[in-house]
């Protein structure tokens, strides 16, 4: 068996879905992505705007392949919750079990310490999840792994796109993999049609600023007021644009069991959510990626929720929460208490 081979084997052994090889070499959509830059569509997230993102080679000099890797969580429609709790939030199934930022890097590890034991020599890498200054879904696309949809996702004909990247860069040479060059969203535009916001842009790219999942994730300020009934009931991420790919209806719904969902975590009671304490929000969301928005970030958008039910049953969970000790929860909470009474009461 060929060293490729060899490698591709172990990765899925230790989890992966799928595997591709490609060449350190400009990112075929460096030009869109800087065009993308230049409109300001990333938000406040100006850890994007990296020079080195024009060629994996300034992220790693020696690097001579790039093992680009996915690995597959629940499908929100398949794994789907139920809960009789007449007032549930929603949260991204990604972030239904650990957070893919351990997950990953230890089967990455392991892999690579495979591929130095193979070649009987110390390798040259470095593994990345989302964590590196790559155009990691160009890099995908080049390597075999799919196309990159309408919905801005990596899309794979038998995996759909329910599925997590990484990379590891290697100073060795190994076979590159075919690129895959079809567009398979043909004239479908079901994402575009679903998006709660209207982010997603003809040019298969989005506006980050009314996205769903910057706003309830990476946006660490106030929600535009425009945007929260937008919200519904999502309290951390959005699946909209993948729950109505006609290619996540027919993909394989098998899944890494580290992301199997928590007690608690896919669809939990808004109001208790809107009462969490630091350690206990802490403690609730130990190695899961929740923890990411802090817990202020967390009950903004659990506030939000509460509001957009008009549930009156919620009013005394947002009158206590008008005193949190953030102000970025009290804020929202006025807010969605006069969702609930009206403003003028």
């Amino acid at each position: 068996m060929s060293l490729k081979n060899s490698i591709k084997d172990e990765a899925h052994r230790l989890g992966f879905a799928l595997t591709g090889i490609t060449k350190p070499e400009p990112p075929p959509h460096w030009q869109a992505y800087e065009h993308w830059l230049t409109m300001g569509r990333h938000g406040s997230m100006d850890y994007l705007n990296d020079p080195r993102r024009a060629d994996p080679r300034l992220v790693m000099p020696e690097c001579c392949s790039i093992l680009m890797l996915a690995m597959s969580y629940p499908s929100p429609i398949s794994s789907a919750q139920s809960t009789s709790l007449r007032m549930a939030g929603r949260v991204a199934a990604y972030a239904w079990g650990r957070d893919y930022h351990l997950v990953l890097p230890e089967r990455m590890k392991l892999l690579t310490s495979f591929i130095e034991t193979q070649v009987g020599r110390s390798v040259p890498h470095r593994w990345y999840t989302d964590t590196g200054p790559l155009l990691e879904r160009g890099l995908a696309q080049r390597a075999g792994l799919g196309w990159i949809g309408k919905n801005t996702c990596l899309i794979h004909p038998k995996t759909g796109s329910y599925f997590l990247l990484a990379e590891i860069l290697l100073g060795i040479e190994l076979e590159p993999d075919t690129p895959f060059s079809a567009d398979r969203c043909g004239t479908c535009t079901r994402c575009i049609t679903a998006c709660p916001t209207g982010c997603i842009l003809p040019d298969r790219t989005l506006d980050a600023r009314r996205c769903l999942s910057y706003l309830t994730i990476e946006n660490k300020n106030e929600i535009p007021t425009d945007l929260r009934p937008k919200l519904g009931n999502r309290i951390f991420g959005c699946d909209t644009c993948q729950e109505v790919c006609p290619w996540n209806r027919f993909a394989n719904q098998e899944h890494d069991p580290d992301f199997n969902p928590r007690a608690g975590v896919p669809n939990p009671d808004l109001v208790a959510e809107l009462a969490l304490k630091p350690q206990e929000f802490n403690r609730k969301f130990k190695d899961n990626p929740v923890l990411r928005s802090k817990r202020r970030g967390y009950l903004r958008n659990v506030a939000v929720a509460l509001g957009n039910s008009g549930d009156p049953a919620a009013f005394q969970a947002l009158e206590r929460a008008v005193q949190d000790i953030e102000p970025l929860v009290r804020e929202h909470a006025v807010w969605a208490r006069d969702q609930i009474r009206g403003p003028n009461r």
